[in-house]
């Protein structure tokens, strides 16, 4: 059987589907999760949103998100980003909670428009979410009720701006708490910084790196069971490089110690390292080096 998604493109969309009164601002708005879910239709469906979401919630049951499933009885933040896919199970009940939806058309031409890529928590996983304190929930919840009263008053040439300030406000908040949870959790974060260094390792000790091809960050988060985004911040965090950028720098390594230790031809390590093209090979070098393959090797 096919499964059924329900698409909302839009904050009316949204309004509609659960029989609210229609937003009191059209790109923006703030609702009660238990009500929400108390009146969605009860089906197993697929729910893709055309809009920004950040909820805070708690509630009984199993939500789908991706290609997982997470039992989310703790009251966390969550964050997704337009076009990803949610789905909460008929059976799902939430307890308590808010939920923030934003149309990008509210942000676009703005400067959180246009940086709104760098809050990398709208695309980590729903297991690699935001859990707060009572402090920093109180902290949360005075951003949103600010965003909620201006936009329920009459709206003037004033209301973006304030609205959009207040949402940036709102997710610079998030980054910081997020900042603490990578750190509270040091001992897990650091386990999994070492198995990343030596699955890193072993895929460059491979043989066969013609066939396999070279690393993606995909492949490396897949492994370790986190989203590419979380695992590059979390990399940061404790190394100050990207997962990237440690892909670059061990195939760097490993490349000159190609280039000093044996006869090889660039072409030949180039492909011996999974590159289709030997010129990216150069370039990369270059890059991390400030030299090219053959410069280096001359230095020998």
């Amino acid at each position: 059987m096919a499964n059924k998604y329900i698409e909302l493109e839009s904050i009316s969309d949204l309004h509609r589907m659960v029989h609210y009164t229609p937003p009191r601002h059209p790109l923006v708005s703030v609702i009660d999760h238990a009500d929400f879910y108390a009146r969605r239709p009860r089906v197993d469906a697929f729910y893709r949103f055309g809009f920004y979401t950040i909820s805070c919630k708690k509630f009984e049951g199993v939500l789908k998100y991706g290609k997982g499933y997470y039992d989310f009885n703790e009251g966390s933040l969550m964050f997704t980003a337009p076009g990803q896919v949610i789905a909460p199970g008929p059976d799902v009940f939430v307890e308590e909670g808010w939920a923030l939806f934003i149309h990008p058309d509210l942000i676009h031409g703005t400067d959180l428009g246009r940086k709104i890529h760098q809050y990398t928590f709208f695309n980590y996983e729903i297991n690699e979410a935001l859990h707060i304190s009572e402090e920093e929930k109180l902290v949360i919840k005075d951003c949103i009720a600010k965003i909620e009263k201006e936009y329920a008053q009459n709206i003037d040439k004033h209301s973006q701006g304030l609205i959009v300030s207040n949402i940036e406000l709102l997710l610079n908040y998030c980054n910081r708490f997020y900042d603490r949870q990578f750190y509270t959790r040091a001992k897990i974060n650091s386990d999994v910084v070492q198995q990343f260094e030596k699955l890193l390792k072993d895929y460059f000790s491979q043989n066969n790196l013609i066939e396999t091809g070279l690393p993606s960050v995909n492949y490396f988060a897949s492994r370790l069971n986190l989203s590419p985004n979380y695992l590059s911040d979390l990399l940061g965090k404790f190394t100050g490089k990207t997962t990237q950028e440690h892909i670059h720098l061990e195939l760097i390594d490993h490349a000159k110690s190609l280039l000093w230790g044996t006869n090889k031809s660039i072409s030949e390590i180039a492909y011996g390292l999974g590159f289709e093209h030997p010129s990216h090979f150069t370039k990369i070098f270059k890059t991390k080096t400030g030299k090219s393959p053959s410069e280096y090797r001359l230095m020998n």
